[in-house]
This record gives C-alpha cells, structure tokens and sequence, in this order.
C-alpha cells in the first residue's frame, strides 16, 4: 500500500483540522500535562496543543510520509508507530486522536493499547468516522468498482475502513477497563467550492486506496466520475460525513 501523499494532504486537510479543534476543545488540555496525539498527520493540530503554556505533546503517526512532513513544520517530538501497539506504558494524562481510529480494523486491541498508555486517572478524547460515514461516496465508487473499466483492478477488494457505531464503540471501551464512556454519532456534511477542490480532496483522503489499485492512466477518470455524480447533489460537491465522538478514563486505582 502507497504511503501518504503527505504534503498535498498538509495542504487540503482543513475539514480534519476543523474537526479537531472541537475534539481539542473537548481534551482542556491543563498546564503540566503531557498529551499522546494519535494519529498525528503532519502535525497541524499538534502543534497548536503544544502550544499552548506548560503543555508536553507527543505526536505518532505510523506513516512515514506524514511524520517528515510534520517535522519539517513543527519542532515537537514524533514518535512513528501502530496505534494497536504504542511504545508506552501508563505515560500520558490525556490520549488524543482525530480522524485515524477508523483506518484501523481492530479496534480491541487499539482501545487496550491506549488504555495502558494512559496514567491512572488519565483521559481518552477521540473523533473518528462512524456510522454511515460516507455512504453516499463509497455507494458509487463501489458501483464504479463493478462496472467496465474498472472492475478487472477490484477483484479481491475489501473496505480499509472501519466505521463503527455507538453501542458496540462503548462496549469495547468497557472491555477495554475504561470507565465516564461517552460516546456519540453526529452528521458533519462537508461543502466544497467546486468540482476541483472537491475531486483533489477525494484523491487525496477519500479515494486513495482505491486508486492504489488502479493503472496511473485510470485514476483521473475514476476520481473525475466519482466527482460527476457528485455535482448533482443538493448542495453539490457536498461529502456526507459523520464523526463518532468518544471519550473515556482509566481509573485513578
């Protein structure tokens, strides 16, 4: 699997940072506290919690491509690695992730691996994707995915994704020893200003595994297509996204 296109995603990720900010407003990070960002991109959320005063942030990516590019803006500690096996052990008095937990299929073993990298008494603050996130993109890329002259490249596809709901999120965050769950579901429908920013974003973010497997001669067509069905809609060039919110804490004792 090709890596990130890290610096064009630097460039177009203003929906994830937006995002984040609201997770951010969530986490209250407080002087003296060190924060794990999980799923740190190149760092441009990162960098704003870190700074802020009296504040330590590591951020962790396990794309490599992401992390060079966020070393090359931001001079705070990157640490590259698997949010399903972190490199720490009750370390942190706040995790904090946006946008990443749905790239990851096991979600058992991703929530136990945050919970041992938190301190006793220490937070969870998170946003993926969830529900039906992006249904209505997928819907067509999948037809696309069926039809001549693609269908030949999506043989032996399966989703990279995994966008899970509420009840079964607050069941593995109880399995996984965290207590004060909260978790929720809300719409976060997502305009363009356009058919160019919206197909370069597609490209980028959305879309990406999917021209993996494409020929380099088959990946404009596809993204232009997807982009086509997506004028007609009210409001045009509108992603239908929705973010699973969560939160939890590992027990002082």
């Amino acid at each position: 699997m090709a890596d990130w296109d890290a610096a064009k995603y630097h460039r177009v990720s203003d929906p994830q940072l937006a995002w984040a900010r609201t997770v951010a407003v969530r986490l209250q990070p407080a002087p003296g506290e060190r924060i794990l960002d999980v799923g740190c991109g190149t760092g441009r959320l990162t960098s704003e919690i870190a700074a802020r005063p009296g504040i330590v942030v590591v951020g962790l990516d396990r794309s490599a491509a992401m992390l060079t590019e966020a070393r090359r803006g931001h001079r705070l500690p990157y640490v590259q690695a698997d949010g399903t096996a972190l490199p720490f052990a009750g370390s942190f008095d706040a995790v904090f992730s946006a946008a990443t937990f749905h790239w990851i299929h096991d979600h058992d073993r991703l929530f136990v691996s945050l919970y041992d990298a938190l301190k006793p008494g220490g937070r969870l603050v998170a946003q993926c994707g969830g529900g039906n996130n992006l249904r209505r993109l997928y819907d067509r890329a999948r037809r696309l995915q069926e039809s001549p002259p693609y269908e030949e490249w999506f043989a032996s596809w399966s989703d990279p994704w995994l966008f899970e709901g509420v009840s079964a999120t607050e069941a593995r965050l109880a399995r996984a020893g965290f207590t004060a769950i909260d978790v929720s579901l809300v719409p976060a429908p997502t305009t363009f200003d356009g058919a160019t920013p919206f197909a370069e974003f597609i490209e980028c973010v959305c879309l990406r595994h999917h021209l993996d497997r494409l020929p380099v001669p088959e990946r404009a067509r596809f993204v232009a297509d997807v982009t086509a069905q997506a004028a007609a809609d009210d409001p045009p060039y509108t992603l239908d996204y929705w973010r699973l919110n969560m939160a939890g804490r590992r027990p002082a004792s």
